[in-house]
């Protein structure tokens, strides 16, 4: 999949030629991008965003034939974290946080995806 094949979730002025046009391409369209808000242990947000993503067509059916590669249930620790919150303990809440890696990309390659 080229960088033409992912499209904002969203329509937005200037950077789509028009809304009709975005609703033909979102169609078409294999991935689809969101950005989310991130919000640390006690829901407030956080400066920064992550990208969602949703995939259709040839793009799912890839990542469900081909691309898994293996799947872990967290509900026990979600549980875990969720009731080290709930207690305050937010230090050992944080350390069974999964770590988290950037995603990384060439200057400019994600410059099309911009919210």
């Amino acid at each position: 999949m080229g960088t033409g094949t992912r499209l904002l979730s969203h329509y937005e002025h200037g950077l789509h030629a028009d809304r009709a046009v975005w609703k033909r391409q979102l169609k078409r369209a294999p991935a689809r991008v969101q950005w989310d808000p991130e919000r640390d242990l006690l829901l407030r947000p956080l400066p920064h965003r992550s990208l969602q993503l949703g995939l259709a067509g040839e793009a799912a059916r890839l990542y469900a034939d081909e691309w898994i590669v293996r799947i872990t249930d967290v509900t026990p620790l979600a549980h875990t974290i969720h009731e080290h919150v709930r207690e305050g303990d937010l230090d050992a809440a944080r350390q069974l946080l999964p770590h988290e890696h950037s995603y990384p990309t060439q200057d400019g390659s994600l410059a099309h995806l911009h919210r």
